[in-house]
């Protein structure tokens, strides 16, 4: 099945509906939702209706406090998704000093170093402007979509000219500078960009 395209916050809303659904054996009332991302009951009202419209989301009556509920099309894509891929995790290496190796009973589940609900895609790294972050030539990096950043995060800025590039992002007094992580390249100032997504992770295959 065609996964149903939702927000960042959508993801969100609709991953704590599900998750208070099996907690509680009922749902979730609007306040509640409310209450729980720091926001108004209209606004949550809001994204519920767009929900509703993609049919992911129904509501059982018009004035029915706990009628919010997950629609068919929602399991089913859901249940129809790929399967999360985990490895066991067997102990500890040293890149240093060797160390004892030992067997345990972990395992690690790649989707546990991803943003949950996040929009996420991937770009293949060209060249070497943020080598000293361990972003290197070749590496794909898996970006969260979102058109705002923190100071220090690295994103994808897209400059005058539809120009991308890959930098950390710090906003200064009257201007913005973006950084890269290699001490032979100098800082690019630009007065405007868009941000198009921050980096969550990397991932490299050794040869």
């Amino acid at each position: 099945m065609t996964r149903v395209p939702l927000t960042r916050r959508q993801r969100d809303i609709l991953e704590f509906v599900r998750i208070y659904v099996e907690n509680n054996d009922i749902s979730p009332t609007l306040e509640e939702i409310a209450r729980h991302y720091g926001v108004s009951r209209v606004t949550i009202h809001g994204h519920i209706k767009e929900l509703e419209k993609k049919g992911v989301l129904e509501r059982s009556a018009r004035g029915v406090s706990r009628g919010i509920f997950l629609s068919d099309a929602a399991t089913s894509s859901n249940s129809s998704s790929p399967k999360a891929v985990s490895l066991p995790v067997l102990g500890s290496i040293a890149a240093g000093n060797p160390i004892e190796v030992l067997a345990g009973e972990e395992s690690f589940q790649f989707t546990d170093m991803l943003p949950p609900g996040a929009d996420l895609y991937m770009l293949k790294v060209q060249g070497n402007s943020m080598i000293e972050d361990s972003i290197c030539h070749g590496d794909m990096v898996i970006i969260e979509k979102t058109d705002t950043a923190r100071n220090g995060q690295v994103v994808v800025a897209i400059l005058e000219g539809n120009e991308t590039t890959l930098k950390r992002y710090y906003k200064e007094e009257d201007r913005i500078r973006l950084q890269p992580a290699n001490s032979a390249m100098d800082p690019l100032y630009v007065k405007y960009l868009e941000i198009s997504g921050i980096v969550v992770g990397v991932v490299r295959q050794v040869h």
